[in-house]
């Protein structure tokens, strides 16, 4: 089983029998899976589905548009849950403009206590960005020593120009279903320009679905061969080739992986 899914999210019950999609998920050749957390019930029932399965790996951190639950002592569970041997980052974590009630200083605050807590760890941070381009650009320029232990920015949107900017910053870049779509210039543009070594997969499921699937809910992790195969194409690689190239680039950012 040689793909791989940097980003997703196994933890909301939106699939019913877990147990059944990790089945299904393997039996499409997806053998390393990492779901991420948002807020801490997320974070911590990552934790726990890893621990379960052996492909399953977890992300921790509080998410911007999620921060309205946050509470005093949140970031010392996070830190707590970060410290678990199948943990590989801290996330996601980022900025998120997207709407309209978005409280921007807040965001930037969490966002840098967070970048301080996964450099401490010596852990890498997984990056949501959102309608936000130059703000992260500065944030991340502005805290580029914190950046050390690695940087992904998952189902990157933005254009192939700010990526050769953020590539400077040692940062890696994932995309999922959306960039099957005919339609998304922007993100072919972006694996185009982006070296391969930079370059991982996701599904961000259950949202997401690749062209094949669009419409239907829930996306699941065992799309990730339809967008591997899409993002071999754009950079004239053989499937199986490009497709173990991501899984060495995953297993080089999140160390702890050890599959």
């Amino acid at each position: 089983m040689i793909y791989t899914d940097v980003h997703c999210h196994l933890t909301g019950g939106e699939y019913g029998d877990i147990s059944a999609l990790i089945k299904s998920v393997n039996d499409a050749g997806v053998g390393l899976v990492i779901t991420a957390g948002f807020d801490i019930p997320s974070s911590e029932q990552g934790a726990a589905l890893a621990e379960k399965y052996g492909c399953v790996y977890f992300t921790a951190g509080f998410h911007p548009t999620e921060l309205k639950k946050y509470r005093q002592g949140d970031l010392d569970i996070i830190k707590d849950l970060c410290g678990h041997p199948k943990c590989v980052a801290l996330g996601e974590i980022g900025l998120d403009y997207h709407y309209p009630d978005t409280d921007k200083p807040f965001q930037k605050e969490m966002f840098e206590k967070q970048l301080i807590l996964a450099h401490s760890l010596g852990i890498p941070v997984q990056i949501h960005s959102r309608d936000c381009a130059e703000d992260m650009l500065k944030l991340l320029k502005d805290n580029k020593g914190l950046l050390a232990d690695g940087a992904l920015m998952h189902c990157y949107s933005h254009s192939a120009e700010m990526a050769a900017e953020f590539y400077k910053l040692g940062i890696y870049f994932s995309f999922g279903g959306t960039s099957t779509y005919k339609g998304s210039k922007r993100a072919r543009k972006a694996i185009a320009a982006i070296p391969e070594d930079r370059l991982l997969t996701e599904t961000d499921s259950p949202y997401l679905p690749p062209a094949s699937k669009y419409g239907t809910f829930p996306n699941t992790p065992a799309s990730i061969p339809e967008i591997t195969a899409n993002m071999a194409r754009i950079k004239g690689a053989e499937d199986k080739a490009f497709a173990e190239m991501v899984r060495q680039n995953a297993m080089r950012l999140f160390t702890k992986i050890t599959l």
